[in-house]
């Protein structure tokens, strides 16, 4: 029999209630005052009197921005990014999980191949020969740079091999039994049952290349081939030159503001996450323990 709650539990629910309630509204009540600069009148942004809710309603703003080849060029690299990008992490990170998880297969090496993982991703060699790595191997100033160095995620090798080896070990062997190849069990056998945890690096991946700016801002040089968030990044921080080149010359007439298209540029960019996110969020907490037949 459980016991109701008594007065002290209904309290501290009551209390995290409102800690997540204060938080959620922390978090949202910037992106609505950029909703309602970016819709604003020229006049009231410069007058810094729009807060909560727009003052002139308009969209030029958005308009404007849509129009500039720029962030549409910006917009399609990123776009291009998250797409191959997490394409190349989850077959990196499978094709490695896999054999280490296997330990009935004949693999020299597998503890020092796993204490290798964790030492790359507790250390690394700094920003400086990191560079000069990638200039060596001439991914600077190409699209390459964005998805090639992060196509092997140790964090999220070690998540896929933790559920991998939770996937009963005869099922594999039954395959193998019947003639099956690595790649059929892989394939056929591991990926099917993976699929919860399989989205949840995926969305894991997504989020990480969309959100990331420093990678195109320091190892793209020219800014016409870098990713939104690093245009976004020179623009909202650095302005001059760069917010030159994709906004043009602001005319006194209309109501385009530097802030209102700040604000438009930057709804744009968080938008796809908050679409896409609602929808894959309950693989959080199911994707490393679901999804596969238990023993």
């Amino acid at each position: 029999m459980v016991e109701e709650r008594g007065v002290f539990d209904r309290a501290v629910n009551a209390l995290i209630y409102a800690i997540v309630a204060v938080l959620a509204v922390a978090a949202i009540l910037p992106f609505w005052n950029m909703l309602s600069i970016s819709l604003s009148s020229r006049a009231a942004v410069e007058a810094n009197i729009v807060s909560m809710w727009p003052i002139g309603l308009h969209f030029e703003n958005y308009e404007h921005v849509l129009a500039r080849p720029q962030f549409l060029r910006s917009l399609i690299i990123s776009v291009g990014r998250v797409v191959i990008g997490v394409a190349l992490q989850l077959l990196a990170c499978v094709l490695t999980a896999y054999p280490l998880s296997r330990d009935g297969l004949d693999l020299p090496g597998r503890t020092f191949y796993k204490g290798l993982l964790i030492f790359g991703m507790l250390f690394s060699g700094g920003l400086i020969p990191y560079f000069l790595l990638l200039r060596d191997i001439r991914l600077l100033n190409t699209f390459a740079v964005l998805v090639v160095p992060t196509s092997l995620s140790i964090f999220h090798t070690i998540l896929i091999l933790n559920f991998f080896r939770g996937i009963p070990r005869e099922l594999a062997e039954a395959a193998e039994i019947d003639g099956a190849s690595h790649l059929d069990v892989l394939f056929r056998i591991f990926l099917p049952l993976s699929t919860p945890a399989l989205l949840t690096v995926g969305l894991f991946a997504a989020v990480q290349q969309w959100n990331s700016w420093f990678d195109g801002l320091v190892f793209i040089r020219d800014a016409a081939n870098r990713p939104l968030q690093s245009l976004i990044y020179s623009i909202v921080m650095q302005g001059g030159a760069d917010a030159e080149a994709v906004w043009g010359t602001i005319g006194q007439v209309s109501n385009l503001t530097p802030r209102g298209l700040s604000g438009a540029m930057l709804l744009f960019a968080a938008l796809p996450i908050l679409i896409i996110y609602p929808y894959i969020q309950r693989y959080f907490n199911t994707g490393l323990t679901l999804g596969a037949i238990k023993q």
